[in-house]
């Protein structure tokens, strides 16, 4: 389209075919005014003139001076004309941008004390599973197309009331379904009205320590145990008291000598982490009766006990309570896939309330359908149907671990027996230090996590965390020749010194 002569230029471009005449236009004027061509307050040209001079239809024209308008790049003076506005909107908008980035350059924000404590918390790993991952399930083996059709099956019945949000405590049936669970194959005692649902078990930890622990308080913790728990006491400033394991779990009688009176006790009796024994009855029952008389809350991480290798799952702490004082948590992240995020608490009565509330007020409720479709899942049977075929699968890879170990590391690494979930420890003999070894094995693409990571204090021996419910039985053969590698590097070294 020609442009015919005139004495008024904005120099704008040709029209593109594909875009409508009126967008040209604005586009055309609103780069012009924000590059400087149109100045604030310079007239812009009329609609008779500029149709005459691009050949445009006025109503083509006012369309597009209406939305520099309304965006506040031009302003209309009754009798004279249109006009650039004196204040541009991406002034007003790019100016506290800038200014801000200058300011952050010299001054401190003005955090909370929870905020300065704080520290990022890397939870299960991301990326292709290798030997010896110890934080993740067999992932490939998860019936992925039987849970799309739960979903899709869900999704085409969902209701108005569904898709308008739920209760703090989270999706009814879906509590009901756990309550019904726990109490059949965990021997937890509850109903459904002390069943919170949440994202899992740090979420669980997070809001137990900021509705239990003021900064200061005491809070035992088994030693070694497990980081994430650590983490989330120190963000809440609570004092951390490290408390010894023995072959019974958690000593009791060691931490009543050193903090006898603690706010909350945070324990894995099913499995204790990262070590693997299981508390036994006599400790666990005098565990709840020191609790009760000394008013301490147990915090009870059930966190892979699904996984049994040797007889039934052993029954919760929390079915042996009579005192109220223990708070269940599970996750269904090491049972299906982490990327779920669904994961539940078991109250006592007495604290459902205040829970309840603190959820309100922060995440409400995790998301609704996936809670639904996760309710379906378990009620069709198909959890537990899961939950049996991993278990045989993870027990072919755990011998598999045990045989390559004692084949090609024997009288350099001794692995705990292993009772029960994803990973065991591999202890190191010879003095050989698990964090060279770990490094050692890294370059060769083997994950050996050592188990001083585990501790906040210093593990009293050298051990790695070796997980074998990740990896299938080819990439468990090559994890443990190339350990063996690094391993005898390092005893090599000590050798030659």
């Amino acid at each position: 389209m020609a442009k015919k002569p005139s004495t008024l230029s904005l120099n704008l471009r040709e029209p593109r075919p594909d875009v409508p005449l009126y967008r040209w236009l604005y586009d055309e004027l609103r780069a012009a005014i924000l590059a400087g061509h149109l100045r604030p307050g310079a007239r812009i040209p009329a609609t008779r003139d500029l149709a005459e001079q691009y050949g445009l239809s006025r109503p083509t024209i006012v369309t597009a001076f209406e939305q520099l308008r309304a965006e506040g790049y031009v302003e209309g003076k009754t009798g004279s004309g249109t006009y650039v506005s004196q204040t541009l909107p991406d002034e007003v908008l790019q100016a506290p941008r800038s200014q801000a980035r200058v300011g952050a350059r010299h001054r401190r924000l003005a955090l909370s004390a929870y905020a300065r404590r704080v520290r990022p918390f890397v939870g299960a790993d991301s990326g292709p599973a290798r030997a010896f991952r110890a934080t993740q399930p067999a992932l490939e083996a998860f019936p992925t197309e039987l849970w799309a059709q739960v979903a899709a099956r869900r999704l085409r019945r969902v209701s108005v009331g569904l898709l308008s949000g739920g209760e703090a405590l989270g999706y009814r049936p879906l509590r009901e379904a756990v309550a019904e669970y726990l109490n059949t194959s965990r021997g937890v005692n509850c109903s459904a009205e002390q069943v919170v649902i949440n994202s899992g078990v740090q979420e669980a930890l997070d809001r137990a320590a900021h509705l239990l622990l003021d900064a200061g308080e005491p809070v035992w913790m088994e030693e070694p145990g497990y980081p994430g728990a650590a983490a989330t006491f120190r963000a809440v400033g609570a004092r951390i008291c490290r408390i010894p394991v023995d072959s019974e779990g958690l000593s009791l009688e060691a931490g009543q000598r050193r903090w006898p009176v603690p706010r909350l006790a945070y324990v894995t009796p099913a499995h204790q982490f990262p070590l693997g024994m299981t508390m036994s009855l006599r400790r666990r029952l005098a565990l709840l009766e020191w609790a009760g008389r000394s008013r301490t809350m147990v915090f009870e991480d059930d966190y892979d006990s699904e996984y049994r290798y040797s007889g039934r799952p052993i029954p919760a702490l929390q079915g042996l309570d009579r005192a109220g004082v223990v708070i269940f948590a599970g996750s269904f992240t090491d049972v299906l896939f982490p990327a779920l995020r669904l994961g539940y608490l078991v109250l006592p009565p007495d604290m459902v309330d205040v829970f309840a509330a603190a959820e309100s007020v922060s995440t409400h409720h995790p998301p609704l359908i996936e809670q639904a479709i996760l309710c379906d899942f378990i009620r069709e049977g198909h959890f537990a149907r899961h939950v049996r075929r991993m278990r045989q699968l993870y027990a072919e890879r755990l011998s598999v671990l045990v045989e390559s170990v004692q084949r090609q590391l024997a009288g350099v690494l001794e692995l705990s027996s292993v009772e029960a979930g994803l990973r065991t420890v591999g202890w190191l003999q010879g003095g050989v230090s698990a964090e060279n070894v770990s490094r050692a094995a890294a370059k060769r693409n083997v994950e050996a996590v050592p188990l001083s990571r585990c501790a906040y204090g210093r593990s009293p021996r050298n051990a790695l965390l070796l997980g074998f419910a990740a990896v299938d039985e080819k990439e468990l053969k090559r994890g443990v020749e190339e350990l063996a590698w690094a391993v005898e590097a390092k005893l090599a070294l000590i050798r030659k010194d």
